[in-house]
């Protein structure tokens, strides 16, 4: 048989051939990458101190002043009169995962000006499940480094009812939360252009979320004191819900919508991270310059 005619018969087990070994390709992929990112946390102690430095500065100095401004009230989903360090708990959990997930842009812009994104993303696998590889992998890094400080924060006495079956549900709600927070750090890097523009980028989005948010009070506080678009800002706020949440959760509480909009939030920033990361459709100037950067 003429090899012309040998061809088109031969073109149907490609397809069959590629299924076949697609899973086996793409888990192998995700192992890799969740590896190299923890094989990197572990050389890097310094990012572990800072990650769990920053929230216990709050708990030990900030909720010490503040220690008992919410014993004049019982606060949803609390049964009774709690400690300020006890409310402000899940919003420093939150916390971590928030500057965690934003770490993780830094690093994708990094990655993409020293050329590894170009490795990375010209992988024969789908670029989406590459992006969701990386995803995975700062979800991990933010929950152990929330339960570390966790663990910390019940060891310096702030109560936490982390070892229950409502726990098992605070942990989902952990895990809901920083997968939607990697995602945003996925988005912010298709934008961040320079390692420059990190910073400031970063204070426009980390600093608003956290402070218009109910990790340090209550909605129904600024409601209360009059500032209404305050709690307008606050109610539309991802954050607000990732860390309602945990907090509802962690206390075996209905958490209401929150997390449907967690969810939400989470698809609808992996999906458009996808398509800025798409070199034919990608938008922020990341299609034009390539993966790696280059002009």
């Amino acid at each position: 048989m003429p090899a012309g005619l040998g061809r088109p018969g031969a073109r149907p087990a490609a397809p069959a051939q590629a299924a076949r070994h697609g899973l086996p390709h793409a888990l192998q992929a995700l192992q890799a990458i969740v590896v190299r990112e923890l094989f990197k946390f572990s050389q890097q102690t310094g990012r572990l101190v800072s990650a769990l430095v920053r929230p216990l500065l709050w708990l030990a100095v900030f909720a010490a002043g503040f220690r008992n401004v919410f014993g004049v009230a019982i606060v949803e989903p609390y049964d009774t009169y709690i400690p300020y360090d006890v409310y402000i708990a899940p919003g420093l959990i939150g916390m971590v995962l928030l500057f965690n997930g934003m770490q993780s842009s830094l690093a994708m812009v990094y990655d993409r000006e020293m050329g590894l994104m170009r490795l990375l993303l010209t992988a024969p696998l789908p670029r989406s499940w590459l992006l969701f590889s990386k995803l995975c992998a700062t979800a991990l890094l933010s929950v152990l480094q929330a339960l570390a400080f966790v663990v910390v924060a019940m060891l310096l006495g702030t109560e936490l009812p982390l070892f229950t079956w409502a726990g098992l549900h605070g942990l989902l709600a952990l895990v809901c939360g920083a997968l939607m927070l990697g995602a945003l750090g996925l988005l912010l890097s298709v934008h961040i252009k320079q390692l420059e523009n990190f910073a400031g980028t970063m204070n426009f989005v980390i600093f608003p979320m956290y402070f218009l948010s109910t990790a340090l009070y209550p909605l129904w506080k600024l409601q209360e004191s009059g500032a209404e678009w305050v709690y307008q800002l606050a109610r539309f706020n991802p954050f607000t819900h990732a860390v309602e949440w945990i907090r509802f959760a962690l206390y075996g509480k209905d958490p209401g919508a929150a997390p449907w909009v967690v969810l939400g939030c989470l698809v609808v920033f992996f999906v458009v991270a996808c398509w800025g990361y798409d070199p034919q459709r990608g938008f922020g100037g990341l299609a034009k310059r390539g993966p790696g950067g280059a002009s």
